[in-house]
């Protein structure tokens, strides 16, 4: 029974994170890098226990990472062009809109997983880094001392170096895709998409609040979700990809630093891990993470599939009709919209806790500058100016409070008793489908704003790291070694 509660109240506990950078060893003159990882290797955290992956999440991660590939992207893009094509021909049908709005309406859940499960995953793996960093720091800082003890004589000023050179450049389509983002997630964007709703409000009584009326905007509001949902997912696996590379290039100067200092003092002592303190948090904000770290799992998978059979078990009851199939788009309408919030709140607040880490190699590089007696490189600063740019980021801010997630429930359970007392008619299900669609296209725009945001700072962070690195080695690199460590 211990261990059932254990296993239950696991998930969204946000512990520790404990890394070690693998030390790197020379025999004499003679080179052994062992190191040699490439890409990030994650490592989970003890609390939640993450300590191996089973196969079936191991599929997960690379389904989620298909999701976000380019193919999946167009494929997608040329689907809602053939569904939009055939609502030409369709669309008056009012079972054409409701089974469509319904495929759309799953799909978007099925992302709502992938995207947090991204999120998640994401955050570990970066953290991870940050302890591994931070870990290497703890050496070369040692050895730097040592160095500058030893060597006093020859003090030097860093060379200065191409601040370019060798780092990674965003491809054509990564421009191309960052672009497309910042007008998806620009504020007029925003506006023009308030404006779109507040017509067809407009048009409401021309039309007497019919259901074909409501059931336009849920079919135009569900096409740009898919859109949004895809596109979000798609520039994420992008980011991923570009950091790993950067990432890579830091791991090999960052060891070449450690390897050159171990070879010129003779230093053999390793590496110490790091445990970097998981955020604190408030009750409310361990629920939503619970809630993520389910959604995001094979767990929250297994619901979303027990959900989709129970309801196609009992179509034969309801003879199928419209209101059968309304009933998964008012299900997977709700839960998108509560996810919509969650996504927003869990991606600013591990943001600031990865920001935090960090900051805090940022220091401690800093302070390796401090030991030679040198000036670091200057820093690349992405400027958080714009007009725009203000009013996006404090909405999203706005929007990623914990109260507004409470908001954001608390509508939910309106809605399904605003339903219920119209007993579940077709009426009911639209006033389940359409607001919280209206409210989860919203809060997936605003998203892509902020995405496109904290993408363009982790660049300029991994460059900074990048070039302090560099330019590091560059000053140990200056003084000649011979074959012998020097002598204490």
């Amino acid at each position: 029974m211990e261990r059932f509660i254990k296993a239950i109240s696991a998930p969204g506990a946000k512990g520790a994170t404990a890394g070690v950078a693998p030390t790197q060893k020379s025999l004499g003159t003679a080179v052994n890098v062992w190191d040699n990882i490439g890409a990030v290797h994650v490592e989970k955290k003890a609390n939640y226990d993450r300590s191996f992956k089973r196969l079936l999440d191991l599929w997960l991660d690379k389904v989620v990472h298909v999701a976000g590939s380019g193919f999946v992207f167009v494929l997608v893009m040329a689907i809602l062009l053939v569904w939009a094509l055939l609502g030409i021909k369709y669309g008056q049908s009012e079972m054409w809109q409701v089974v469509i709005s319904d495929f759309q309406a799953i799909f978007c859940y099925i992302f709502d997983s992938f995207l947090m499960r991204q999120q998640l995953i994401g955050h570990d793996s970066i953290m991870m880094v940050a302890a591994r960093l931070r870990s290497r720091n703890i050496s070369n800082s040692r050895m730097l001392r040592h160095f500058v003890e030893k060597k006093s004589d020859k003090l030097c000023q860093i060379e200065r170096l191409d601040q370019t050179a060798e780092f990674p450049k965003v491809n054509w389509l990564g421009r191309l895709s960052n672009y497309a983002a910042s007008v998806t997630g620009h504020i007029i964007t925003i506006l023009f998409y308030w404006i779109c709703i507040f017509v067809w409000i407009g048009f409401g009584q021309y039309c007497d609040w019919s259901d074909e009326w409501q059931l336009y905007i849920n079919s135009a509001t569900s096409a740009l979700m898919v859109f949004v949902f895809v596109f979000l997912e798609n520039i994420r696996e992008q980011h991923r990809t570009y950091s790993e590379s950067c990432l890579a290039l830091i791991h090999k100067t960052d060891s070449s630093l450690e390897l050159r200092l171990r070879i010129v003092t003779g230093d053999t002592i390793e590496n110490e891990p790091v445990v970097i303190p998981g955020p604190q948090v408030t009750k409310i904000q361990r629920a939503i993470y619970y809630y993520a770290d389910i959604v995001g799992s094979l767990v929250g998978i297994g619901l979303m599939l027990v959900v989709i059979v129970i309801w196609v078990v009992i179509g034969p009851a309801m003879s199928f009709d419209s209101n059968w199939w309304l009933i998964i788009g008012t299900y997977t309408g709700l839960i998108g919209m509560t996810d919509g919030f969650i996504l927003r709140n869990v991606f600013h607040h591990l943001g600031q806790h990865e920001d935090k880490a960090f900051d805090q190699i940022r220091t401690e590089d800093l302070a390796m500058f401090d030991v030679i007696g040198a000036s670091p490189p200057a820093e690349e600063v992405i400027q958080d100016s714009g007009l725009s740019f203000r009013i996006s980021a404090a909405v999203g801010h706005f929007c990623s409070r914990e109260f507004v997630v409470v908001f954001g429930t608390t509508v939910m359970i309106g809605l399904v008793i605003g339903a219920s007392v119209m007993k579940w008619s077709t009426a009911g299900q639209l006033l389940c489908n359409i607001p919280p669609s209206l409210i989860e296209s919203f809060l997936m725009i605003i998203l892509i704003t902020s995405q496109n945001m904290a993408d363009a700072k982790r660049r300029a962070v991994l460059f900074n790291i990048y070039q302090r690195r560099r330019h590091l080695l560059s000053y140990v690199n200056d003084t000649p070694i011979d074959d012998t460590p020097i002598a204490d």
